[in-house]
């Protein structure tokens, strides 16, 4: 999935940190060895803050909106877990627990993880008794039946398509408009629900966490304007949303706890303050004085704030930093000139300064240097193998050589499209690739409307930066999804970035899939990501941590890894509820 718009700027303020030995790590040996400093423990695989209290309104400071809350077109990591965990449910959903427990499956709406047959091409999930929308009425697999089609709608972009994918007879299908439907979609009464898929897919309960699995009651639905008003099966529903301002959520009154393993809804109210600027969150989070003391951050604290929160232990230790598990791209526009030439494209990669990147993202202490483009948890050993053997810094001379072979010596001139927090990431690739004659344009768009922008495949720039986080641990949701070209949209194109088409390519791609030993489909994934970064789609730049600040009446919180490192919202809460003001 599209990991989340990020909020980062150029942080030569961090020299002075590392400087003073503060290099953060995230376990083991990985950031913090590499930067050369004692390792500085960060909270990752640990919940902050004990058990919360019932209560209180609990505040998400934010500088952008959400990409989308509609279930079908919801694909952005944090606002997956938002959405998931808050204003519907799955048929199966992950655990609310830190660290690698918290990549574990249990059932959701679904009584069990699903049952499978027909050598795995028919998968049948029940409902629990007692699901209730807020209205009151109940939830029936129809509704989830109906989300599923309305995912393939055309004016319904963006979102997770392991349906269109998957599904037996989907090809060509437009969503239930002028009452069309899905054969292979199956609800024989109003709590069984049958999915028919074209092959065999063991890992298919992975695919029905993602909210293309939530339900939708068809009386509800408004076509693009549900973006706005979810109808909610989960514990908190829609007071009010001002877009680009504040969404207030309260308690869905019929939500029954009995039937939910993962959500506790501790806070009363759930309040999402928009457009704030990233350092006013820093240093509001950092002081955690009044209402700010029961609020956290949705995006990632800024580099430059990084000094003033890891040289205070007593703010450092609110400060959450899990894996994202995503790798961030170059990712170059394979089918127009010049990018349509490989060296081309290899000159991009040997240019690109990845330390330079690593600086501009929060520096050595919360980031790594990519070397390959699956994230290292889905190689054998946890960490990336380095394929081309480029040095960090990039080889300018290799990369000026590239492009002459490809009949560029004298360079070009191109732009490159990023989130308008990600502005300082690209002044250093507009720096690294402009030493090698690659003259770069920079493009800013707000977050929320950022996947949009770059999803519009006729009318975006060459170059766009952003990243792929694995929607669970296997290479079938990270290399197919980012490299496999019958999949390119023309409008709400997501994944695929550098619109690749490589014949050979997704040949093997289907030859993996196909392979009913898991062990040896890892393998060939692994070789897949190799030989795909040897035809240059994309420059690998950083794999990411999330530094989130926590103010200091929070508890229950951790950094969930299967949601990007996002805090997980089923568990948050307040120490004191009375504190918070509501």
């Amino acid at each position: 999935m599209d990991r989340n718009a990020r909020n980062t700027a150029l942080a030569t303020t961090l020299v002075t940190a590392l400087a003073l030995g503060t290099t953060a790590c995230a376990g083991g040996d990985e950031a913090g060895g590499r930067a050369g400093g004692n390792p500085v423990t960060v909270n990752n695989g640990t919940t902050v803050g004990g058990t919360p209290q019932r209560g209180g309104t609990l505040t998400v400071l934010s500088n952008q909106d959400f990409t989308h809350l509609d279930p079908a077109r919801n694909w952005v990591m944090g606002d997956m877990d938002f959405g998931t965990r808050l204003l519907y449910r799955t048929l199966v959903t992950y655990k609310a627990e830190p660290g690698p427990k918290g990549g574990e499956l249990i059932p959701d709406l679904a009584e069990d993880l699903g049952t499978s047959s027909n050598g795995a091409k028919t998968w049948t999930f029940r409902l629990k008794k007692g699901l209730k929308y807020e209205d009151g009425t109940p939830v029936t697999a129809q509704d989830v039946k109906y989300n599923v089609e309305r995912s393939f709608s055309p004016d319904l972009p963006g979102g997770p398509d392991y349906a269109a994918r998957y599904l037996a007879g989907a090809e060509g299908y437009q969503g239930p408009a002028q009452g069309k439907h899905l054969d292979s979609v199956r609800t024989p009464d109003d709590r069984t629900i049958v999915f028919e898929l074209r092959k065999p897919f063991a890992e298919f309960p992975y695919a029905t966490v993602l909210p293309t699995f939530a339900p939708v009651p068809k009386a509800r639905d408004k076509g693009p304007q549900y973006d706005n008003r979810p109808f909610s099966s989960g514990p908190y529903k829609i007071e009010s949303y001002a877009r680009d301002k504040q969404l207030v959520l309260v308690r869905n009154t019929h939500w029954a706890p009995a039937t939910d393993q993962v959500r506790k809804a501790y806070p009363d109210r759930i309040v999402v303050t928009m457009g704030l600027k990233g350092n006013q969150i820093d240093d509001r989070l950092i002081a955690s004085s009044g209402a700010d003391a029961s609020a956290v951050s949705w995006g990632k604290l800024r580099p430059e704030s990084t000094p003033k929160v890891l040289t205070r232990p007593e703010v450092k230790a609110r400060l959450l930093a899990e894996s994202t598990n995503c790798t961030e791209m170059v990712q170059m526009h394979t089918g127009r000139a010049p990018f349509d030439h490989v060296k081309v494209r290899q000159a991009v990669q040997y240019a690109l300064d990845r330390e330079a990147v690593l600086t501009a993202s929060g520096g050595p202490a919360l980031n790594d240097p990519a070397s390959a483009l699956m994230p290292g948890s889905l190689f054998d050993g946890g960490r990336q193998p380095d394929t081309l053997d480029i040095p960090p810094a990039g080889d300018v001379a290799k990369a000026k050589q590239l492009l002459k072979e490809a009949g560029n010596p004298d360079g070009f001139s191109t732009s490159i499209t990023v989130s308008n927090g990600d502005k300082g990431v690209a002044e250093a690739v507009q720096q690294s690739l402009g030493r090698a004659g690659i003259k770069v344009t920079i493009e800013t768009v707000d977050p929320s409307a950022f996947y949009d922008t770059i999803g519009d495949t006729k009318n975006r720039t060459d170059l766009v930066y952003t990243g792929w986080c694995p929607d669970y641990p296997s290479g079938s949701t990270f290399l197919p999804f980012v490299f496999d070209g019958r999949y390119i949209k023309e409008k709400g194109n997501s994944g695929n970035h550098s619109l690749f088409r490589d014949e050979p390519t997704m040949k093997r791609m289907d030859e993996i899939a196909a392979m009913a030993d898991a062990k040896r489909a890892n393998k060939a994934w692994q070789e897949l990501d190799g030989q795909i970064l040897g035809k240059a789609p994309t420059a690998p730049a950083v794999v990411e941590r999330m530094p989130l600040l926590l103010g200091t009446n929070i508890a229950g919180a951790f950094g969930h890894t299967s949601f990007g490192g996002q805090i997980d919202y089923a568990t948050v809460g307040l120490k004191n509820p009375s504190a918070s003001g509501s």
